[in-house]
């Protein structure tokens, strides 16, 4: 299924001086008035950030705690060989079924899962997000609006929404309708693309990054020719990923001399990668699929299966309400090996789902004991001590994850859930706070805070540090803005809702 996620509303909210598009470090540039032409780093970051709120405010990013972790080891692992430390790089699975990848400004990189699973090794894979990663570090977006001849960050803004998640809109024609500034944006998509030198330059520098990480270099080139070969002589059906990095058959004869030329490592697939494949195949697929049918040959006990395969049955069941079939495939899968995470994790969705809180809770603490603070075991086993009526435990697990790892917006979102079902209504708001931090909204961060401030029966400690996160928030407002007051505490309760 496409992305739904509207143009026109990316492009009104980029523009806007509000303070809700700040984040801690400075303040906002003047974006009505001209900018330089070329972004600053802070700039890109501010931007990056930005479009990913919008994407995941449309329910439009994986939000997996098992997917998000798996692609954020796998990127880190290659940008760690990038040598490149200005940026933060943040890597996130997208909900659409085309095969595409995108770097958005500020070091944020996007995967969409039917390119995962459209990959035939975890080199391939990693040979896309190394190519992203040296979009980012040789700044070609900020390179691309600057050969634009963009003079100011807003229309800079506008144009980057359309070109760089383009891949993931799918906006209907009647949204166009009285949105002229939204068409143009769009027009702009294939004059200001990457250009043919950014791409090469890109595959240069990413092959090098992946043979840095130990994985085989040859496999960048190798992914790019069967997506070329996949869309035929005739062009018709090309993949997503080439319309947005255009391939020559002379671009992957060089990059693929280049890789001949560097160490060529043979390491083998991680499990986790196997897993995470099956995961986003089956997590995407539409709602009408007939579950049962899939992965049949993984079900008959005379047939041979991966353990892949056997996952991937087993997730297929759930989605097919039949969790008491799933539970002893995964059993299965956890006896032969007790040191893969998602097997855990899958065992206790498979135990909730069945009605079994008592075993999933059991489960997910031997869970907990052999992967202390990760944090899909950790979710999910926060999960199910709110379903066993022990949210206060949930709340004591989830602070430890956030006060010892950095947080996702998705951990900090479901730790103010476990807060409120536990009845700690002011630490639920301050968490959501913290989510609004994260998500680069400071006004609504503030708003958070001054909600906590207002609930009855606070100690002084609570007070103080409610008190002082908001002077701290305060400070990276742009000037002369302060956070808007709010009514009073009559304010809904913070959202929350499972680890999904």
């Amino acid at each position: 299924m496409r992305a739904t996620v509207p143009l026109l509303s990316l492009l009104l909210c980029l523009p806007a001086p509000a303070p809700a598009q700040t984040l801690p470090g400075g303040d906002l540039p003047d974006i009505g008035t001209p900018a330089s032409t070329t972004l600053s780093l802070v700039d890109e970051y501010r931007i990056g950030l930005m479009i990913v709120r919008g994407l995941r405010d449309a329910g439009q990013i994986v939000e997996d705690p098992e997917v998000a972790e798996y692609l954020q080891a796998l990127g880190m692992r290659l940008a760690s060989q990038a040598h490149e430390g200005a940026h933060r790089f943040t890597f996130f699975a997208v909900k659409d079924a085309g095969i595409n990848a995108f770097a958005l400004p500020g070091g944020f990189i996007g995967v969409n899962a039917g390119l995962v699973t459209a990959t035939r090794s975890e080199a391939e894979l990693a040979g896309v997000l190394a190519h992203e990663i040296a979009h980012v570090t040789q700044r070609h977006i900020a390179r691309s609006i600057q050969n634009a001849g963009r003079a100011n960050l807003a229309s800079a803004a506008a144009v980057l929404a359309a070109i760089l998640i383009g891949a993931t809109t799918g906006m209907p024609a009647d949204a166009m309708v009285g949105t002229m500034t939204a068409a143009q944006g769009l027009a702009q998509q294939q004059q200001i693309n990457f250009t043919r030198a950014n791409e090469s330059e890109a595959d240069r520098v990413g092959v090098g990054i992946l043979a840095a990480a130990g994985f085989d270099p040859v496999a960048m080139p190798e992914f790019f020719w069967t997506m070329q070969q996949r869309a035929g002589s005739a062009g018709r059906n090309v993949p997503d990923l080439l319309r947005t990095h255009p391939v020559t058959t002379e671009r992957i004869a060089e990059t693929r001399d280049r890789a001949n030329r560097l160490p060529r490592p043979r390491t083998p697939d991680s499990t986790s990668y196997a897993l995470i494949r099956e995961r986003l195949a089956v997590a995407t697929l539409p709602g009408e699929t007939q579950f049962r049918d899939l992965y049949a040959r993984a079900g008959g006990a005379d047939l041979p299966s991966t353990d892949g395969e056997q996952y991937g049955r087993a997730l297929a069941l759930l989605r097919a309400e039949a969790p008491d079939e799933a539970v002893p495939m995964l059993q299965s899968l956890l006896e032969r090996r007790p040191d893969v995470i998602l097997y855990h994790t899958a065992l206790g969705e498979a135990l909730l789902a069945a009605g079994r809180v008592a075993a999933a809770r059991r489960a997910l603490e031997e869970a907990m004991r052999l992967f202390p603070r990760s944090v899909p075991v950790t979710m999910r086993y926060a999960e199910a001590l709110i379903r066993d009526g022990d949210a206060k435990q949930a709340h004591v697990v989830l602070l430890d994850l956030f006060n010892n790892v950095p947080p996702t917006p998705a951990q900090a979102r479901y730790t103010a859930f476990a807060a409120n079902a536990a009845g700690d209504v002011a630490d639920a708001y301050y968490y959501m706070s913290e989510y609004h931090v994260i998500s680069g909204d400071l006004v609504l961060a503030i708003d958070q805070l001054r909600l906590a401030q207002a609930v009855p029966g606070l100690n002084t400690v609570q007070r103080e540090r409610f008190d002082a996160r908001i002077r701290e928030l305060q400070e990276y407002l742009p000037k002369g803005r302060r956070a808007r007051e709010l009514p009073g505490p009559a304010a809904p309760e913070p959202e929350g809702g499972g680890a999904r």
